[in-house]
């Protein structure tokens, strides 16, 4: 299977322009993105960076909401978190709570230092697993005026606890972190790195619906791109490995910039962004610029790529409002 388009998931209208960038993050890591403007724009302009979801690539989701943005006159950055697609970072195809944070934060230097943005209006969005992340940067990150997560996860909860917390135990915990030290073991040894496969080829029968909904998106035309994690080989087996010690969102109840949590209501990872969000406002003095908005009828795919779903006027307005 070939992406739909030209390598990208989505199309390209002629009233935004796309060119691809590199930049580094704190650690040296060089980063890919496709920068998303209005053609024709003048003066400087409020940006956005965006990345996710968790085990996508840039011409997937990412870039088919910075190109929305851009539609709508903002600069939006598409980027390639460490060690996937096309950006830098050895070994390939594992993720870090740590580094992951921090390339949003790489993102914000690239976008504030440029000369058609103005770098006291810089946002970010993270999808899925990247909203996670996002929240975890703007926890860190002062020079982030607005956040918007779309269908969050929170993968060190998920992969610590399981789904809806039904492993959270020592004993389950334990299991999990001896199965991937051993793969670490036979990954030393034969010099390579176990890949988990991504979004499961062929669809067993009896596939639970959010499994189906993901091999929806990534398995079929109307998501599938050759660098995509998900849509091909999947993560090194011993990617999650760190995700059982370092919960993300330890501050998240500090942050004092605005955010925009958006879930589909009928997704199977809405608990995520529902627990993100009450953690966040409690006892936050800055609860005022938060905002939870879910989606009637939306499952978790649905803030991905349909555009009919997707509250692109909400995201717009409340970037407009925030980034000034």
């Amino acid at each position: 299977m070939n992406s739909k388009y030209d390598g990208y998931s989505f199309p390209l209208r002629d009233s935004v322009q796309r060119e691809k960038v590199r930049f580094h993050n704190r650690y040296g890591i060089a980063l890919a993105g496709d920068l998303y403007l209005p053609r024709g724009a003048a003066g400087k302009l409020s940006a956005v960076a965006v990345a996710g979801p968790f085990g996508a690539v840039k011409e997937q989701c990412a870039g088919l909401y910075a190109e929305e943005l851009a539609s709508r006159g903002f600069a939006a950055l598409a980027f390639d978190p460490s060690f996937i697609g096309e950006s830098g970072g050895e070994a390939r195809n594992v993720a870090s709570p740590d580094v992951n944070t921090e390339d949003f934060s790489a993102a914000v230097d690239f976008l504030s230092t440029r000369d058609f943005v103005d770098g006291e209006q810089v946002g970010i969005l993270g999808i899925c697993g990247f909203g996670g992340m996002a929240l975890n940067a703007a926890a860190m990150d002062t020079r982030i005026k607005a956040t918007v997560t779309a269908t969050m996860y929170d993968m060190t909860r998920v992969n610590a606890k399981g789904y809806f917390d039904a492993a959270d135990s020592a004993d389950a915990r334990y299991e999990t972190k001896r199965a991937l030290n051993a793969q670490r073991t036979a990954d030393y040894k034969s010099g390579d790195y176990a890949r988990a496969g991504g979004v499961v080829d062929p669809l067993p029968e009896d596939a639970p619906f959010f499994v189906k909904d993901y091999y929806d998106y990534y398995k079929t035309e109307r998501g599938y791109t050759e660098r995509s994690l998900n849509s091909n080989g999947g993560w090194n087996v011993t990617s999650s490995l760190s995700f059982l010690n370092m919960p993300i969102l330890r501050y998240s109840s500090e942050i004092r910039s605005a955010v925009l949590v958006i879930h589909g209501e009928k997704a199977h990872s809405c608990y995520f962004s529902k627990d993100a969000f009450a953690d966040m406002v409690q006892g936050n003095p800055y609860a005022g610029n938060k905002e939870l908005l879910l989606i009637p009828g939306a499952v978790h795919t649905d803030l991905y790529d349909r555009k009919d779903v997707i509250p692109f006027d909400r995201i717009q307005q409340f970037f407009q409002q925030y980034l000034k």
